[in-house]
């Protein structure tokens, strides 16, 4: 099992999804919830964002062949999504791609807010889900899923170990500080989804390659 590879996968996915950078959201979206009600809600959408990149991870490949996708075609669709997100976030700010004014109104509506609108789409929006299924594509032996099964698992856990020390990491890194982080997430999100579109590229026209 090449460990660098699933570093280089969980990495990937931590950009996208940006837990830190969602620490605001997740404050402000739980500011009416006791202690208790909160690390309720952090449970809730970690497991539901564990939930929803296993499933795209197993059954991605079948959707792409259902809709006689290419790889090389998803890649680059993929790739733009990445780098539309990354952009917004290099000017540290939640791209309307995960959630639009419209969610905003409804969500601040909502009782519960795990599911909907912070582990989807804020956490496994587009960006993470076709990052899986171009990974789960790309290698699709049963040790690489065993290997990315584990990687989104740990994902899932140092997200939730994020969102349980929110308030308190809120007040130490401020606005400004999570902005910095949410910028470094962004540049390193745009040369993934720049990589990802290239190798699209070369996979529908070979010919670049030489």
């Amino acid at each position: 099992m090449d460990f660098m590879l699933y570093i280089k996968f969980f990495l990937g996915l931590l950009a996208i999804i940006n837990p830190v950078g969602l620490l605001p959201v997740f404050v402000s979206l739980t500011s009416h919830q006791t202690e208790v009600e909160r690390q309720h809600t952090n449970r809730a959408a970690n497991f539901a964002v564990v939930v929803i990149l296993l499933v795209t991870m197993i059954a991605g490949q079948h959707i792409l062949s259902m809709f006689s996708i290419s790889l090389s075609a998803f890649r680059i669709a993929g790739g733009s999504l990445i780098c539309i997100i990354a952009m917004s976030m290099l000017q540290g700010k939640i791209s309307e791609v995960k959630r639009n004014q419209e969610e905003d109104r409804e969500s601040s509506g909502m009782e519960s807010v795990a599911v909907v609108p912070l582990a989807l789409p804020l956490m496994a929006g587009p960006g993470a889900i076709s990052s899986v299924i171009v990974f789960a594509a790309e290698h699709n032996k049963m040790v690489n899923f065993i290997g990315m099964f584990l990687t989104i698992v740990t994902l899932g856990l140092v997200s939730w170990g994020l969102f349980r020390m929110a308030p308190v990491l809120f007040k130490f890194l401020g606005k400004t500080g999570i902005n910095v982080i949410t910028r470094l997430m962004g540049l390193l999100m745009l040369s993934l989804g720049i990589e990802v579109i290239s190798a699209g590229v070369k996979g529908l026209f070979p010919t670049l390659i030489g």
